[in-house]
């Protein structure tokens, strides 16, 4: 796997894809890049224009580009719409995950099917998907050799697979999505609020969720590990992301108690 560069200043990627697919990011990744570079398209960042394009080539109902850390999903870098930003949002609350199984094994995670499958695999989030009216879930990662940078998830509002062709072009999105990432790497400048043209603020809401573990760990004496387990069962239970339960917990508005948590946690 490496890349080399397209039109306009992109990175071509080439990855292997799914089930040992050989899938060289050449004519149509270079077409979908080149289209997400004119500068006709207005102020969108090229994240975003990627998901739309997405979700136009290939029937889904939305897609969300999701950003990795060295512990997981970090951040939603792009998304077609609310329920898209929703899922993701749901994956990092409750830990699991289409995404975040791809994100862990670096393959492609194909569900057609949540109420089968799907709800044994991953019980948390297929309950909170489909009561949203998400029915099918397909996760790309995206990578450069052993370098994770992301995930591009896709979601359908009714169950059934994507056909050969469409996931082929999935495929393509999803190197395409690679090359965008390392491009807005490889011109950020550290000066900027916006690294990476994505925008501080998937920093600083992980940055809160990773405060208020700490504050959970030291108030409840339990490990970071646990503490952020705590986290996730208590925003789960109540209906929450854990994001905003987070700033709740900072601000002083939600306590976690030694005694009571800690029976919880056991």
């Amino acid at each position: 796997m490496g890349y080399g560069h397209a039109r306009r200043g992109f990175p071509i990627v080439w990855t292997c894809g799914h089930e040992g697919l050989v899938h060289v990011a050449s004519g149509r990744v270079a077409s979908i890049l080149f289209e997400l570079a004119d500068p006709s398209a207005g102020d969108e960042s090229l994240p975003q224009r990627l998901v739309r394009a997405c979700a136009r080539e290939v029937p889904v109902s939305g897609v969300g580009l999701v950003l990795m850390s060295d512990s997981g999903l970090a951040g939603v870098a792009a998304a077609t719409d609310g329920l898209a930003r929703l899922m993701e949002e749901l994956q990092f609350t409750v830990g699991e995950g289409p995404g975040v199984e791809s994100c862990h094994s670096g393959r492609p995670v194909l569900e057609p099917d949540l109420t089968s499958a799907g709800s044994r695999r991953w019980p948390a989030f297929a309950s909170g998907a489909l009561q949203a009216g998400v029915c099918a879930m397909f996760a790309l990662p995206l990578r450069v050799g052993s370098i994770r940078l992301g995930v591009l998830d896709l979601y359908r509002d009714v169950p059934g697979g994507l056909s050969p062709a469409h996931l082929a072009e999935a495929l393509s999105f999803a190197d395409a999505a690679t090359a965008v990432l390392l491009h807005l790497q490889s011109v950020a400048r550290p000066d900027r609020d916006d690294v990476a043209g994505i925008g501080m603020h998937l920093v600083e809401d992980r940055a809160q969720v990773h405060q208020a573990t700490g504050f959970i760990a030291e108030r409840v004496d339990v490990s970071m590990s646990d503490a952020l387990m705590l986290l996730r069962a208590r925003a789960y239970a109540s209906d929450r992301l854990v994001t905003d339960l987070a700033r709740d917990v900072l601000s002083g508005v939600v306590q976690f108690t030694r005694d009571e948590d800690r029976e919880d946690g056991s």
